[in-house]
């Protein structure tokens, strides 16, 4: 990290049919292509939906934290 700079964190939750990978990547890839300059995540929770006895999902909930910019007005 640069010095001098502030990082906003926030909290993402990605799903998958496939994986709790796949879910997490999910989450991170989308959010990637609306906020600029995301770096990390941390994994904070995995769970799983059940319907009839069956998993039918995988979820991920991550941490993620992308550069702060002021607004250049003045």
């Amino acid at each position: 990290m640069a010095a001098n700079s502030v990082y906003r964190i926030i909290e993402l939750v990605g799903t998958s049919e496939k994986s709790w990978e796949d879910a997490a990547k999910s989450a991170m890839e989308t959010a990637g292509r609306h906020l600029r300059d995301l770096r990390i995540a941390e994994v904070q929770k995995l769970d799983v939906v059940m319907e009839n006895g069956k998993v039918t999902a995988y979820r991920a909930r991550l941490s993620a934290s992308f550069k702060y910019e002021e607004s250049k007005k003045k």
